[in-house]
């Protein structure tokens, strides 16, 4: 199983210097894949929990890309509505290229009503939107030779029935984002149930969970994977790698905006997890 990092690209403290350093600490710990977020309009209702500066994710990317060699290259989640599908599907094979074939693409539909009124993009269609996007995207890259980049899996996040639908229809995977372990293993029957009902294969199983690395264990009933001492994440991840995933993103930023002004707590969190991790599985390996 793979383990990736959802990287902040918004906040008081980011700015190229520490995206750099996220960049550089990321990869040079042995994780597998980075990944950015998705606004374009910071309106108040982003601004909340987004607050500017938000670098755009497709130009973060790039650079980023020029920064690291070896790690993967990815959005959760990109927001389809708010791109026309034909430069969707050129921005990422052109990353996808300029990387060395390096990008994951994850999308969803988006929930910002004023950054979609922002865009003059209809929200109460957005769901619609995204589907023909995705299909757009699709046949652009099958279709069109200038758009061809290699093979680029999308990962389709919403954690509703509207997004497993679509995770089975278009996606490579499903791409759930921040949920207890308890939902998340009844989530994958109803993925599982969908998928036998529109005769598809069942899509991969690539979640993003919290990472919160705390003294004592956390104990209450709606403890959120990825939660708690170092034992109960390292244990999550093993759940985790039992129910298949093939990769699992961690997210660091939890809800705070002021914490991008100190980004070397994540920094330590993730090299913790990252020694615990491979401690585990050499022991799985010898067992």
């Amino acid at each position: 199983m793979r383990i990736g990092v959802n990287v902040p690209n918004f906040g008081p403290g980011t700015d190229p210097g520490i995206l750099r350093g996220w960049a550089t600490t990321v990869e040079g710990l042995g994780y597998d894949l980075l990944m950015v977020s998705d606004h374009v309009a910071i309106t108040p209702d982003v601004a909340e929990q987004y607050p500017a500066p938000f670098y755009e994710p497709f130009t973060t990317l790039s650079w980023l890309a020029g920064v690291t060699t070896r790690i993967r290259l990815g959005t959760t989640v990109l927001i389809v509505p708010y791109r026309h599908p034909l430069l969707i599907a050129r921005m990422a094979a052109n990353l996808n290229q300029l990387s060395g074939g390096r990008l994951v693409l994850g999308v969803a539909s988006g929930w910002a009503r004023q950054e979609f009124e922002a865009l003059d993009v209809p929200f109460e269609k957005r769901g619609r939107l995204t589907d023909d996007h995705l299909d757009a995207v699709r046949k652009a890259w099958a279709d069109d030779a200038d758009y061809r980049a290699g093979d680029i899996p999308i990962w389709v996040g919403g954690n509703s029935d509207a997004g497993i639908r679509r995770a089975v229809r278009v996606g490579d995977a499903w791409h759930p984002l921040r949920a207890t372990l308890p939902w998340l293993t009844e989530a994958l029957t109803r993925v599982k149930t969908i998928a036998d009902a529109h005769d598809r294969p069942v899509p991969a199983f690539t979640p993003r969970i919290l990472l919160n690395v705390t003294e004592r264990p956390v104990t209450t009933p709606d403890r959120a994977a990825g939660e708690g001492t170092i034992e109960q994440i390292v244990d999550d991840l093993d759940r985790l790698r039992h129910l298949g995933a093939e990769t699992v993103v961690l997210d660091p930023f939890s809800g705070d905006p002021e914490e991008t002004l100190r980004p070397e707590y994540a920094w330590q969190a993730l090299a913790t997890v990252a020694a615990h991790w491979e401690l585990g599985r050499y022991r799985t390996e010898q067992d």
